[in-house]
């Protein structure tokens, strides 16, 4: 039987990098992956793929306005094959370096089905054959696995998942999406800039629910600008496949025909079939796996990570979680993971991102706040660019000048929004912020001027 210091099960990016970790701090590792090439959905179906296609759409907008910037371009046109060719190449180019980090750091990788025996033993089940490998530490990091909509049956023909989307054979004339998370949001903006007829449902009362109700409501408005149809407080109350087309028929009373459906309503953890019923570890009312803070469960030996641990299911939190987990194994001096220094990204377009509470949870924390708005058409950069319209808003203790919050619309957000991760971080006041040099013209100008106009000290608004 093959023995380790630490084994962890899946291979995605709480998996790989607690196993890399490891090996950096002496650990004999090993990774225990189901699917044939590591990254988990991050990489092969979620994170990096929709960021091509998304890439991709973008360059396609921006060549059919290339004429606002003095720039003719006949017959502009897209090949759906291309897109999705261009994704995969992205993939395998990042599979490969992946392969190259397990061999450049001894870390050996067991392709098959993990399961439990206790709390030092996996059982792999591969090709009709087992074998069991034995760890000191065990490290579940399986991830989720989109959720189902009971009514709503994924076929991959009619109703798709994400999986089906983000490698469509061909584009429908007519879409409906259902649910209005970063997912739903995406896929919206990506059809909907090919020429789709693109149209989202939302049972609460604003798209993108989780984030600050400037910025969604902000964002709402753009996207039905764009021409994608918008549907809050509306839920599916039945679903009929025909023949080619699906017939929904929404809690509103309204019908319609769509050629496809993208179901994107959120996840459920991987939990099942793993050996969970041969240890002590609890799940969460809502199916997650419980741990500390140091994700430690309550079988001892035995840690998860990731998505399997709990919401937000982002890849940097399970990146950042690995560290934390396999530091704290090793008996460094590491911290706990600050909650509320998770940034949010949705990479549709326009870009939106945020990082710590919106100004309602300040309200309701107590804090007594001062909030900045800084809009881009007062931006110069932005207005080069073509790229007006957006928004970076701070939410502020009036008391102690803390940032407590960050919300973000425009072009590039997901990039800007750092900066505000690390003025968290290391617990920046808007002091700090306000004594800082921005370069001009850039968009990061807008995160001083924000900071500023909380104070109704803006200098350019």
């Amino acid at each position: 039987m093959d023995r380790y210091d630490i084994v962890v099960v899946g291979g995605g990016p709480g998996g790989y990098i607690a196993a890399i970790r490891a090996v950096q701090l002496g650990f004999k590792a090993a990774i225990v992956e189901k699917e044939e090439k590591l990254g988990g959905v991050c990489l092969n179906w979620g994170c990096i793929p929709t960021k091509s296609i998304l890439r991709a759409s973008e360059v396609y907008g921006l060549i059919k306005k290339s004429e606002r910037f003095g720039i003719k371009v006949k017959d502009v046109s897209f090949d759906i094959q291309s897109i999705v060719k261009y994704s995969k190449n992205i993939i395998d180019k990042l599979s490969s370096s992946l392969s190259y980090l397990m061999k450049k750091n001894d870390i050996k990788v067991y392709h098959g089905f993990g399961k439990l025996v206790g709390n030092c033993t996996i059982r792999i089940f591969s090709s009709g054959k087992e074998q069991e490998i034995s760890s000191k530490h065990i490290i579940l990091a399986t991830g989720v696995r989109a959720r189902n909509l009971p009514g709503v049956e994924v076929d991959g023909d009619l109703i798709w998942s994400a999986r089906h989307a983000v490698a469509p054979e061909k584009l429908p004339k007519s879409l409906l999406i259902i649910g209005s998370g970063a997912i739903g949001v995406e896929f919206a903006s990506f059809c909907s800039t090919l020429g789709v007829d693109v149209s989202i449902i939302e049972v609460k009362d604003t798209i993108l629910p989780l984030e600050d109700r400037d910025i969604s409501g902000l964002a709402q408005e753009i996207f039905m600008k764009q021409g994608i149809k918008i549907y809050t407080n509306n839920s599916i109350k039945t679903v009929t496949k025909n023949r080619g087309s699906v017939k929904v028929q929404l809690s509103s009373g309204k019908s319609k025909e769509f050629d496809r459906v993208i179901v994107a309503v959120g996840v459920q953890a991987n939990t099942e079939n793993i050996g969970l019923e041969n240890t002590k570890i609890k799940l969460s009312p809502s199916g997650f796996i419980e741990t500390n803070e140091w994700y430690e469960t309550c079988e001892p030996n035995i840690y998860a990570i990731g998505d399997v641990a709990g919401p937000p299911c982002l890849a940097h939190k399970a990146s950042y979680e690995a560290m934390i987990c396999v530091e704290k194994i090793a008996g460094k001096g590491t911290h706990v993971l600050k909650k509320e220094c998770i940034p949010n990204c949705t990479y549709s377009h326009p870009q939106i991102a945020s990082v710590g509470l919106t100004e309602e949870q300040a309200i309701k924390g107590g804090y007594d706040i001062k909030v900045g708005k800084f809009y881009s058409n007062f931006n110069g950069k932005s207005i080069v660019f073509d790229e007006t319209g957006g928004l970076v808003k701070t939410v502020i203790d009036k008391k102690t000048g803390e940032l407590l919050g960050a919300h973000l619309l425009g072009a590039e957000v997901t990039e800007l929004v750092s900066n505000f991760v690390f003025a968290k971080q290391i617990e920046a006041t808007d002091l700090d912020i306000k004594s800082t040099i921005f370069p001009h013209p850039t968009v990061s100008e807008m995160i001083h001027e924000s900071v500023l106009a909380a104070d109704n000290e803006s200098l350019n608004s």
